[in-house]
């Protein structure tokens, strides 16, 4: 404290002080929501200087009063406060009071390292008298508060007014300034979301300062702790993470690096977003002891837009992205493909078929349950996810057929045509499944998924503008409603039943691999769909975990938030049907073909 001081004192007799370095900021890329709240930032960790004249009073107010009190009186440093520091903390035994002002703190963001040393801390009281020689006191207030730390991953206030209440810093209450305000002291203790509590107690004492230095009354102090804090639900730092490092690839290729700050407006539901994390992260905790430590979730509209995207349960430990990089077997959530080839060939719900061995050279595919329920119809078969009958339709309407729906409908992965094909062996990623259930929830339509839908300037310069495609029909009736009616069948009453939500058109198909590897529910309601899968990173077994349990309980759990959100439509019937199709009953008498084996995927009857 004393070095500082005569730091100081030497600074004011100096005739030239060392010039200041030149302040340098990296343009920034601010991703919003669809509704305007901030997901995070890219590129510069900065922001521009704060414009103090568009703040109502009390939200600069609030910092003077808790960092810097005497803040426009000093010259960059303060005697008086280093000498209530000095005796505070000799009380004490300890370093309890501070001594820096705002100035000393901004000089040490914008020109210093953190380094503890009397060098630097000298250093530090020249460069805030030549900061204060240089802008006015407004300016150095807003170079401060565009690059403080308030925890969350959130650098400046305007990124934290919007990460923690998702609006402007020109629109925060007193009790929100208080809050922020006090978080200051130490991120971690006091973030508002982590740490609730503890950054409550710290914004009374803001409050209180606000009061002693004038900047409200007690009145306005005593109605703003009435007031309850209402926190934004897009408030966790990494929630959508999976879905930026997504996006930031796409922006990259649209608009290339920015040359001044850009915000990109995208299609995310940051609450939705929220729910699907926590879910995913509570139903995974659940199912621990069935080793299962893993989840992916993918939730588009019926026009393709990404609303929540799950890449894992914790960004900032492990940020690889299982919604969209990852692929895996998709079990018997494959099986839609077969079924809606056969039925666009003439099949039908009602039509029987029989569920009994059938061989392909070495291979005999097992249901479940290890038996066979002898004559079914096709939506039986559908509800009961029962493999012989599955594959022997493959077999018979043409495994490349059944690849070609598949492509149609949006899997762009490899799809190979062994045998075991209709059983889900070919490797795909949630986000591919996803966009091809979207046309079954949309009337038929293909969709692309995609994250971004405005690029433009801080300044209103719109750079990209995403324009709607013409509708592409894929699916056509009276396919597309025979499959929806058993797809509805299967969460009413087969395999999907623990995915129901009463009041709901709810339909889906659930997925399970060989050895319990990897596990699937996709689902969809009119408009909506979301695919959720869990396992390992592994591909290690979990114990005994179905598609219709762990995945439908966390598709469940993630829809009964999100159903909130998006409009709760019927699924609609889809186009006319066009003229009459070939009939399939000759096909399905045919022999199966002598073919290699191929990994067996079993589905569960529940």
């Amino acid at each position: 404290m004393i070095s500082l001081a005569v730091a100081a004192s030497l600074s004011l007799t100096a005739p030239e002080l060392p010039p200041l370095p030149p302040i340098k900021r990296e343009a920034q890329v601010v991703y919003v929501d669809r509704s305007g709240v901030l997901l995070g930032v890219r590129g510069g960790r900065y922001g521009p200087p704060v414009d103090i004249a568009k703040l109502p009073a009390y939200v600069p107010g609030a910092f003077v009063a808790i960092e810097d009190r005497r803040f426009y009186d000093h010259t960059g440093f303060d005697p008086i406060g280093i000498a209530r520091a000095i005796v505070v903390n000799a009380e004490q035994g300890r370093a309890a009071q501070g001594a820096s002002t705002i100035t000393q703190q901004l000089a040490r963001n914008l020109f210093l390292s953190a380094d503890q040393t009397m060098e630097r801390k000298a250093r530090e009281v020249l460069y805030a008298v030549q900061l204060e020689r240089t802008y006015s006191k407004k300016q150095i207030l807003g170079l401060y508060l565009s690059r403080v730390y308030f925890g969350g991953g959130a650098y400046g206030l305007e990124q934290a007014s919007r990460r923690y209440f998702g609006k402007p810093a020109a629109r925060l209450t007193i009790r929100e300034a208080a809050t922020l305000a006090g978080v200051l002291k130490s991120p971690t203790n006091y973030n508002p979301i982590e740490q609730p509590q503890n950054a409550a107690k710290r914004a009374d004492l803001v409050l209180a300062a606000m009061v002693e230095t004038g900047v409200i009354t007690p009145a306005q102090r005593k109605q703003a702790m009435a007031q309850p804090l209402k926190l934004s639900g897009a408030a966790s730092s990494s929630a959508s993470g999976y879905f930026l490092d997504w996006i930031d690839a796409q922006r990259r290729s649209l608009v290339g690096a920015p040359k001044q700050d850009i915000i990109v407006e995208t299609t995310l539901d940051s609450a939705m977003e929220a729910a699907a994390a926590s879910t995913a992260k509570a139903v995974v905790a659940r199912h621990q002891a069935q080793n299962v430590t893993q989840a992916a979730l993918v939730a588009l509209d019926g026009q393709g837009r990404v609303r929540a995207m799950v890449g894992g349960l914790d960004y900032a430990s492990a940020p690889y992205n299982r919604a969209v990089t990852a692929r895996r077997q998709a079990g018997s959530a494959w099986k839609p493909f077969v079924y809606l080839t056969a039925l666009e060939a003439g099949a039908a719900p009602d039509m029987t078929v029989v569920d009994e061995p059938v061989v392909f050279g070495a291979w005999s595919p097992q249901n479940y349950s290890g038996g066979y329920a002898g004559t079914l119809t096709l939506e039986q078969a559908v509800a009961q996810s029962t493999n012989t009958v599955a594959v022997r339709l493959a077999d018979e309407v043409g495994r490349p057929n059944v690849a070609a729906t598949a492509k149609r409908l949006g899997i762009v992965s490899p799809v190979n045509t062994d045998p075991a094909m209709a059983l889900g062996t070919s490797l795909v990623s949630p986000l591919e499944m996803a966009q091809a259930y979207a046309a079954f929830g949309n009337g038929g339509e293909r969709v692309q998924a995609y994250g971004v839908e405005r690029i433009r300037t801080v300044g209103g310069q719109v750079l990209y503008q995403r324009k709607a495609s013409p509708a592409q029909a894929v699916i056509a009736n009276p396919a597309l409603s025979d499959l929806n009616r058993m797809l509805r069948g299967v969460v009413a009453s087969g395999t999907g039943t623990r995915a129901a939500i009463a009041g709901y058109d709810l339909a889906g198909k659930t997925g399970t691999t060989s050895d319990y590897k990897d596990a699937w529910f996709a689902g969809f309601t009119g408009g909506f769909t979301a695919v959720v899968w869990m396992g390992n990173d592994s591909g290690a077994p979990m114990k005994r975990v179905t598609g219709g349990a762990a995945p439908a309980e966390l598709w469940r759990g993630f829809m009964v938030s999100a159903l909130k959100r998006a409009p709760a439509r019927p699924i609609p019937p889809g186009p006319p049907p066009p003229e009459p199709a070939q009939s399939i009953d000759t096909l399905l008498e045919a022999e199966p073909e002598n073919l290699p084996p191929a990994e067996i995927v079993d589905e569960p009857p529940i």
